[in-house]
């Protein structure tokens, strides 16, 4: 017990606690965006972002990744603030977490295994051009000391590295920019100028809403939709971070304490939250790996925000650009268009799609449903194509061999091969090398067995002994 705490708490203490304070800095600009989104006061999102960090430290399922509020979800809470107001919203959290942790509760989190390569690619991509695009507002109505203060802080970001390691470039770069633009009074925006930043304690409360079935089937729409896009976006987070790290960890512990992380926030008046793909890789890229450097994340938000409100309000904006900036640069998978050429033309497809719906609908849910659908159809058509049917006569007996997968795509197949005209007077449909996966597939065959003895023929069909005795589903 003792050595699994250390390894996950106490085996990188350095690299954690610097990388923890480095991925808050990628975490202020996002939370205060995303209370944007959704309705709310800014401060609404920088203390769940702090609450959900403190809880996935201890009950996550993936060490290093980083979970807080988020845009894709942001935007479905809009419409029911707008219409009820802010405590229906933390009563929608709380039922969100009951509903992620029953997710993690069923094991449902083998279910993003059907999530193919090339579509996790698409949200990848998807992802960093989105955020880059959600940067150039900052953008509008600046100057030139705004331009050169982004390419300031690229600059540094990845120079630095070339002088030493020990501290991670981004945290160095937003420090002296910071310093930059406090010495010259240069008149750039700064945190204090996109939000009011007022410290106050979120005490637990009871949502103040009406307990009655008609409130629940108002919170149900936008607490299920809440509960599937983190879902979504939680799991491919996690398996991106598995790849980078090369680690496995646990999908089903990550969904409970996902569960436990937003029913908690909800009753601390906060709004639902994820793994947040950017945040997670640069905590990743500069060092971090264990829940150390979540929770150091959680505590350095809070305390820029009671103890260092003015360094805090300080902080340019060109800077927190900058470290987006760097952080669509690492995410994208460049390595996958130097491959392109390479790659398969249809996994080619499915990723570009994917990323167009979600840099055209801004929803990463619709692009990975859209992209898993197009997968699908894809393994159906070629399973399809790839079914194998020879015919023989052996004496008096018309064998029919099938090789391949019998489903509702490929069935037909089978029945446009059968002679149901042909003299011999016994048929034999061996389908010991075949697998009959769905009720479609059951009842074509049923229907040639039924036309063929309509024909007075006899007939006998060969299974595999694992499905010989069953209905297929």
């Amino acid at each position: 017990m003792l050595q699994r705490l250390k390894t996950t708490w106490f085996s990188n203490i350095r690299a954690d606690v610097l990388a923890g304070i480095t991925t808050v800095l990628a975490l202020i600009p996002d939370s205060l965006a995303f209370a944007f989104i959704a309705g709310v006061n800014p401060m609404i999102s920088i203390y769940s972002t702090i609450c959900i960090l403190l809880l996935i430290s201890f009950f996550g399922g993936r060490p290093g990744m980083v979970s807080s509020t988020a845009g894709s979800m942001a935007v479905l809470m809009t419409a029911l603030v707008a219409r009820h107001g802010v405590e229906y919203l933390f009563a929608a959290t709380i039922l969100t977490g009951v509903i992620q942790f029953g997710m993690g509760a069923m094991k449902m989190g083998r279910w993003m295994s059907f999530v193919p390569h090339s579509v996790i690619t698409g949200f990848i991509n998807s992802l960093a051009i989105l955020l880059f695009i959600s940067q150039i507002r900052y953008f509008e109505g600046q100057s030139w000391p705004m331009y050169a203060m982004v390419a300031g802080t690229l600059a540094i970001i990845y120079l630095f590295p070339k002088l030493t390691k020990a501290v991670p470039s981004p945290l160095v770069a937003v420090g002296a920019m910071t310093v930059v633009v406090f010495a010259g009074q240069m008149g750039l925006s700064t945190v204090g100028d996109l939000a009011t930043i007022e410290p106050t304690i979120p005490w637990l409360h009871l949502p103040a809403i009406p307990f009655t079935w008609e409130t629940l089937w108002i919170l149900l729409p936008t607490s299920l939709s809440l509960a599937v896009v983190g879902y979504s976006e939680t799991l491919l987070t996690q398996t991106i971070i598995d790849e980078m790290t090369e680690e496995k960890t646990s999908k089903d512990k990550e969904l409970r304490g996902q569960g436990i992380a937003n029913t908690v926030t909800g009753f601390f008046g906060g709004m639902a939250g994820c793994a947040l793909v950017a945040e997670s890789a640069i905590n990743v890229k500069v060092g971090g790996r264990g829940r150390l450097s979540t929770l150091v994340a959680a505590l350095a938000l809070l305390a820029l925000v009671f103890a260092l409100r003015d360094v805090l309000n300080a902080i340019p904006i060109a800077a927190l650009v900058g470290v987006m900036f760097m952080v669509c640069i690492e995410v994208f998978d460049w390595g996958y268009l130097r491959d392109i050429r390479r790659k398969p033309l249809a996994h080619t497809f499915i990723m570009t799609v994917t990323v167009a719906i979600v840099v055209a609908t801004h929803d990463l849910a619709i692009g990975v449903l859209v992209g898993v659908l197009l997968s699908a159809l894809l393994y159906a058509y070629r399973s399809a194509t790839k079914l194998d049917i020879r015919d023989e006569l052996d004496g008096e007996e018309r064998v029919y061999r099938v090789r391949g997968q019998l489903f509702f795509v490929s069935s037909d197949k089978l029945m446009d091969r059968i002679d149901f005209n042909d003299e011999t007077p016994n048929v034999c449909l061996d389908l010991t090398a075949s697998q009959v996966w769905d009720h479609s597939a059951a009842k074509t065959l049923e229907k040639i067995v039924v036309r063929l003895e309509g024909k007075g023929k006899k007939v006998r069909v060969l299974r595999q002994e694992a499905d010989s005795h069953a209905e297929p589903a």
